[in-house]
């Protein structure tokens, strides 16, 4: 099933670009659309897998190369800034492909990168296979969200996106704890190889699922102006940048924290990162019944949540419980305040989605890499149990932007409003 992105109307804050209406082809049955849905999730699954699958494995990576943990950790950031710089242009490269066959490229790229990394002999020949990884990832996340929103049944674009979320949480629940519990048993190199398998299947389930895609409202070079001409877009953008960032300067050294900090051996420390996996699938349930509700005072929330976890990762690090409950709210808020700040992105530049959704996944890429460097400066500065208060003044100061950007522009706001 194919329609265009609805909004209650596309937020131009003084600056637009009138869609054309596209002739939506007869739609599938709801049942094979949320199977393309699903599929869809599935192909998110495994993409946040690889991409944070390094978390639970930077001392196994750190031996193995000689490396120290926080060294290594900084292949993160190389893969969020490789994303965020190769987003918008690889986007724009594609943006006339028809994209089911566009994503059978991409996961074959994504296939033999993995094949790169499994037999990678240092960290100098991991990085160009992770690099393979990022430019799949890249073009992967700019047309994901819209395509959901095409395939989805009539009057379903939350819980669509919300089932989209769930395969990011799911990586989070199985895809990260099992790749960590692999590497711990086979070595990392098992686990690059087993993502790659997998990747494989994913493919054949998408060719056979998806129906045809033309690309459709994709937006062009032209169309960049006219978003960023936009104040209450680019205060969306910014603010993402500033929670995604707070976000990773923790997160990136969750595992050293666990090990060092609270003195948890391998096994808990994986039962942690599973339930802060889990907890990702709260806030996406979450998302998908109050998100589009009260969007303003859901994101606000989710943020006001953030900055009282990241602050409070120091104290509950004494008891394991403590940072269990810690974890738990942790991994549904932030969940939360990424489905929050997607669908403002959704709703402001409905006609342009994948130019605006590029700028998305690229700054939100920005927002990995500069966390997991300014965590390693922390860390390098003041130790592993510091990097909490740091990230969450960051946090903060995107509650406060966030309030005063909701005022500023809230005509805009209403007017760009996702809705079902």
């Amino acid at each position: 099933m194919s329609f265009p992105l609805q909004a209650a109307s596309p937020a131009t804050d003084g600056a637009s670009s009138p869609a054309r209406p596209v002739a939506a082809p007869a739609p599938e049955s709801p049942r094979r659309a949320w199977l393309a849905v699903l599929a869809l999730s599935l192909a998110a699954f495994v993409f946040n897998t690889t991409e944070f699958v390094p978390v639970g494995l930077l001392s196994a990576m750190g031996e193995s190369f000689g490396m120290r943990a926080e060294r290594v950790g900084l292949m993160l950031t190389v893969y969020a800034w490789a994303v965020a710089l190769a987003s918008l242009p690889l986007m724009l490269a594609t943006r006339r492909m028809e994209r089911r066959g566009l994503l059978a490229g991409l996961f074959a790229l994504f296939v033999v990168s993995h094949g790169v990394c499994a037999l990678a002999p240092n960290f100098s020949v991991l990085l160009p296979g992770r690099l393979g990884i990022a430019a799949a990832h890249a073009v992967f996340w700019s047309i994901t969200a819209s395509l959901v929103v095409r395939v989805a049944p009539a009057g379903r674009k939350a819980q669509a996106l919300g089932l989209l979320a769930g395969g990011t949480s799911l990586a989070m629940v199985l895809g990260i704890p099992l790749g960590r519990a692999m590497g711990q048993w086979l070595g990392w190199r098992a686990t690059f190889a087993g993502i790659g398998a997998v990747a494989l299947l994913v493919l054949l389930l998408l060719w056979w699922l998806l129906p045809r895609l033309p690309s459709e409202r994709s937006g062009s070079l032209r169309s960049l102006p006219l978003l960023l001409g936009r104040p209450a877009l680019v205060s969306v953008y910014v603010l993402l940048v500033a929670g995604v960032t707070a976000h990773f300067m923790a997160y990136s050294y969750l595992e050293p924290f666990m090990q060092r900090v609270a003195g948890l051996d391998g096994p808990a420390i994986t039962q942690m990162l599973l339930l802060f996996g889990a907890a990702g699938l709260v806030g996406s349930a979450l998302f998908s019944w109050q998100g589009l509700r009260h969007p303003a005072a859901f994101l606000l929330c989710a943020l006001a949540a953030l900055v009282l976890c990241l602050g409070l990762l120091r104290p509950a690090a004494a008891q394991p419980w403590a940072l269990a409950a810690l974890l738990g709210l942790w991994g549904a808020v932030f969940l939360c305040f990424a489905l929050a700040m997607q669908a403002r992105v959704l709703g402001l530049a409905a006609d342009a989605g994948d130019v605006a959704m590029a700028l998305f996944s690229g700054l939100f890429n920005v927002g990995i890499g500069a966390g997991a460097l300014l965590g390693s400066g922390v860390i390098g500065q003041w130790g592993v149990a510091h990097v909490g208060w740091p990230a969450s003044l960051l946090a903060a100061l995107a509650l406060l932007g966030a309030g005063a950007a909701l005022w500023r522009w809230r005509s805009a706001f209403a007017q760009g409003r996702l809705v079902d």
